[in-house]
């Protein structure tokens, strides 16, 4: 296969410029073909580049690697995939004791288990005291909003539990599983098994649009990582990789599991598993002119989302930190990979990826980066019309009671504490688990208000108490910005007051 680098060099850099991407890079690997590049630099306002061996954080895409190790544990009858996850944790526990009993590695690892959409992923993101064992503790208290096995919503704290498992049968810590099974025998040079045991100055910055009404509007600039220094994160989205790391993984998944040394590292049945879809994510009547990706079925595997895409079965995944998104893709009947790791908040690595895709598949042309323009613009204006009461607090409304009634301590069963303060005339509150997020509380209406955290610390929060009998019931909150990603799942809370 011959790759036209002219065109992909123009083409990353034409959507750099677009969006204000400081950095990114690129692997393209198939039959007789191995390129990597990287392009812009590492840091915003700083010359050190990316290249081929700039470390980034590999979010999502980690889930792959997940099922790869259950698969190699599986290989050596250490584990099943349908076997009871209490066979191997017996403090398991659901809100669901029919999902108690019958949840399997292969329901760990595929989304179907009940839970909403990001159900618990305040334990581990933006970052906070939790470990990893608190997901065992909290998975009893969060509620499921369907039965068990009827379909799809993604999460990450049963990925988290996979990690226990895995610890639970090998004796290891889950880092060293992953260094040991994974990294070494796949040649994975450049890669950590989490942010803590990257040794090194090569490594991509983070950056995301900040400084306007909400994250993801403003000038870009540099953030911070956020959580993934807990092990908590691992199995669900903490390697931390290069994208001569990543070319060598597609490399293996598309040989089924054959490492390019040779070595095989799982069999081609474990291979076969991991690509086999297991739920059902959507569905339509397929691509159209504006919208040619569109699939007629997409499904999630075991780490791996499956569909169709001009024609032909794609295997891919994305992955999604404070800071960076990374995009994988696998044409396996071309046996053609695709990967782009970019060091800014957005959604540029999925349009550039298809872009690359495109052009190497030969199918008609479709204008990506305009799509993209598109689509971010379309975005924004969205959040600025769904953003209750627009961007000012209500000019009617406010704290019903004196401000020292909502003074106290309150506690969410599956979360843990939550400390409102008051200093001077302004009420404070601190999620006490959370590294960042506290903070002064502003009025915002009918004893609500809104958090003003740290622009760099997560994103802000509406914060409602619920009173009755002049006292405070509870309290609910709800992520302000209608762009915030659902790992901030504040509308999971219900903290009642420690009286």
């Amino acid at each position: 296969m011959l790759i036209d680098t002219t065109f992909i060099d123009d083409t990353v850099q034409a959507f750099l410029e677009a969006f204000e991407v400081p950095g990114c890079a690129v692997a393209i690997v198939g039959p007789g073909t191995d390129f990597r590049a990287g392009y812009g630099v590492r840091v915003l306002g700083a010359s050190d580049p990316v290249d081929v061996q700039t470390r980034f954080a590999a979010g999502s895409n980690t889930k792959a690697y997940t099922a790869a190790l259950i698969g190699i544990l599986v290989d050596r009858g250490s584990l099943d995939w349908d076997m009871p996850v209490r066979h191997h944790v017996p403090e398991f526990r659901m809100a669901d004791p029919v999902a108690t009993e019958l949840m399997t590695l292969r329901d760990l690892l595929c989304h179907r288990s009940g839970l909403p959409l990001g159900a618990g992923d305040l334990l581990l993101y933006p970052g906070s005291t939790h470990a990893a064992a608190d997901a065992l503790k909290a998975l009893p208290f969060l509620k499921l909003e369907r039965s068990f096995r009827s379909g799809y919503a993604y999460d990450n704290i049963l990925y988290t539990v996979a990690g226990l498992v895995i610890e639970r049968v090998t004796g290891l810590a889950l880092e060293d599983v992953f260094a040991r099974e994974i990294l070494a025998p796949l040649g994975l040079a450049d890669a950590a098994p989490s942010l803590a045991r990257l040794e090194t100055v090569n490594v991509a910055g983070r950056h995301g649009r900040r400084g306007g009404a909400f994250i993801g509007q403003g000038p870009v600039a540099v953030v911070q990582p956020q959580g993934e220094r807990s092990g908590f994160c691992l199995a669900a989205g903490g390697l931390q990789l290069s994208i001569s790391d990543q070319a060598r993984w597609l490399m293996t998944q598309l040989a089924g599991g054959v490492a390019p040394s040779g070595e095989r590292i799982w069999s081609q049945a474990q291979a076969e598993q991991m690509w086999t879809p297991q739920v059902v994510m959507s569905s339509s009547d397929g691509a159209t002119v504006d919208a040619p990706d569109r699939p007629v079925l997409k499904s999630y595997a075991l780490g791996w989302i499956v569909q169709d895409y001009r024609g032909e079965r794609l295997i891919s995944h994305g992955g999604g930190l404070n800071g960076q998104i990374t995009q994988t893709a696998l044409l396996p009947g071309r046996k053609l990979g695709v990967a782009v790791f970019s060091n800014a908040e957005g959604s540029v690595t999925t349009y550039l990826r298809n872009a690359i895709l495109d052009h190497l598949i030969g199918v008609p042309p479709y204008d990506w980066l305009a799509a993209c323009k598109r689509h971010a613009v379309e975005a924004e204006q969205a959040a600025l019309s769904r953003i209750s009461h627009g961007l000012e607090a209500p000019s009617q409304g406010g704290p019903t009671l004196p401000l020292r009634a909502y003074v106290g301590r309150y506690v969410d069963p599956w979360y843990g504490q939550m400390d409102i303060s008051l200093h001077g005339d302004q009420l404070q509150m601190a999620l006490v688990p959370a590294f960042g997020l506290k903070g002064p509380l502003r009025v915002w209406g009918d004893d609500t208000f809104r958090t003003e955290f740290s622009w760099d610390a997560g994103e802000d929060a509406l914060v409602t108490f619920h009173i009755k009998d002049a006292l405070v019931e509870n309290v609910t909150l709800r992520a302000f910005s209608p762009l915030a990603d659902f790992s901030y799942d504040y509308h999971h809370l219900d903290f009642k007051p420690v009286r």
